[in-house]
């Protein structure tokens, strides 16, 4: 069907046209005018997202679409409407309890049923370029409709308060608990840590490491020494046992330098009594025994130096031996010291990760005390909802200009409907689409008007098709 097909179907239905687009705009007036009047209050409140001072946890001072999104949620839940029903007390009013009697016939609770009344009405919209969360009420009394908007937005910054105290108290009263529990683990490490000072005598581990080294390092240098003056004693006795008269100590040794010239004057003395009375005189026999009293007395002198060269040794030999005794002694006490201060460096890691937890925990304590005191919220009222002196609905205006539109189109449709159950030749085209032959030409109606902007019909001369076409038409 082309468009000037259906413009003459238009034309040729214009009553029906105008009685469909009539009966439309006048429904919708009527409607509009019989429908009770609804007015809509608006409140609006802002968000704060800045970083909390008090709490650890910060997100960065952006408004999220996401916590946007979480703010209309909580607007719009059930929990903010039970607290609105119960801030206004609306189960106690007799009024309110026979409506829902009469509505409702009494099932189910009188709490629900208002909730599910007021979210019904209930309106809330999100700001897109900013924190501001509008929150809209609809009523038919305009007074009701502010009431309920405040009471949405107070009862909404109350539970936003709620909301942020309630697991503070929870993490507090958790940490409290945690804070005995570490502060007796820290006072049983510092006890531990101070009875094994205590048993060990252990006043500063370090010190007394630090004493006991210097001590090792002195009896090892005073070894190496006594190891040297041994080791010397026992080149100067194996001296002795080869020849022990040409020590060092024994030439020079004044009583046998004095007993050896002794014997060199009696055995020149000797010598000159024998050559001169004979080898039995009684005083070459005295000069003799004078002579071999002297060696006598010198080789005694000998062996008493060289003896204590040997006792010198056997005096070094027991002197290295208890040095290196006392050495490993010291080295043992400095291996027992060691393993007792690491020891107790590790009850002093203990005591200090006791000290830490106990800081951590105390500081986490502190922090959600204060959180679960607080009396702010990051949720303020920006502007409180007034009673609407225009309705929101119904709007007569603009449901008029939708019922001519919606009409119009109704009328078109019901034009073309009619028209395909009563089908009429209505141009020149419907004959041709209906008989499948061609127009050799129109006549005017008698008496017919012509509209404006169109010309006269053409003549049987004028309206001649194509010879082709001219040809068919002899043959049907």
């Amino acid at each position: 069907m082309t468009f000037s097909q259906v413009l003459s179907i238009l034309r040729a239905r214009w009553w029906v046209v105008l009685l469909v687009l009539a009966l439309c705009i006048g429904a919708t007036v009527a409607v509009s005018v019989v429908l009770p009047k609804q007015y809509t209050a608006t409140a609006s409140v802002v968000v704060d997202f800045k970083p909390d001072p008090i709490s650890t946890i910060v997100n960065g001072g952006m408004t999220s679409p996401a916590m946007m999104a979480t703010q209309v949620d909580i607007i719009g839940s059930e929990r903010v409407a039970l607290r609105v029903v119960r801030n206004l007390r609306l189960t106690e009013q007799p009024a309110v309890r026979q409506q829902w009697q009469d509505e409702a016939g009494g099932e189910g609770s009188l709490e629900q049923w208002l909730v599910q009344l007021f979210q019904k009405n209930l309106e809330v919209l999100p700001s897109r370029e900013s924190s501001v969360i509008a929150v809209s009420y609809r009523a038919a009394d305009p007074r009701f409709a502010a009431a309920l908007a405040n009471a949405y937005v107070q009862a909404y910054v109350e539970t936003a308060l709620e909301l942020r105290v309630n697991p503070a108290r929870q993490y507090s009263g958790f940490f409290d608990g945690q804070v005995k529990d570490l502060r007796d683990a820290l006072d049983r490490a510092q006890t531990q840590l101070s009875n094994f000072q205590r048993d060990n005598g252990i006043v500063a581990g370090d010190e007394r490491l630090d004493v006991e080294t210097a001590r090792l390092n002195e009896l090892s240098s005073q070894l190496v020494a006594l190891q040297a003056l041994a080791s010397e004693s026992r080149s100067r006795q194996a001296q002795v046992a080869a020849s022990g008269d040409r020590m060092q100590e024994v030439l020079n040794n004044p009583v046998i330098a004095q007993l050896k010239s002794d014997i060199g004057r009696g055995e020149a003395r000797l010598q000159e009594l024998g050559a001169r009375l004979g080898d039995r005189h009684p005083q070459v026999l005295e000069a003799r025994a004078n002579v071999e009293s002297l060696r006598q007395r010198l080789e005694a002198e000998t062996r008493r130096v060289s003896g204590g060269v040997v006792v010198t040794q056997d005096i070094n030999v027991q002197r290295e031996r208890e040095v290196r005794a006392a050495l490993d002694a010291q080295r043992a006490k400095v291996l027992r010291t060691k393993a007792l201060r690491d020891q107790m460096l590790l009850l002093q890691r203990d005591v200090e990760g006791a000290q830490r937890a106990y800081d951590n925990v105390q500081l986490r304590l502190s922090q959600t005390s204060l959180e679960s005191q607080t009396q702010q919220s990051n949720v303020s009222v920006l502007t409180q909802a007034t009673p609407p002196l225009q309705p929101s609905s119904p709007k007569l205006l603009l449901n008029a200009l939708l019922s001519v539109f919606l009409g119009l189109l109704l009328a078109v449709v019901t034009a073309l409907l009619l028209e395909i159950y009563d089908r009429r030749v209505r141009s020149p085209i419907d004959v041709v689409q209906a008989l499948g032959l061609p127009v050799i030409g129109v006549l005017p109606r008698p008496g017919g008007r012509v509209w404006p902007g169109r010309s006269r019909p053409q003549t049987m001369q004028q309206r001649l098709l194509a010879p082709g076409a001219v040809a068919r038409a002899k043959e049907a």
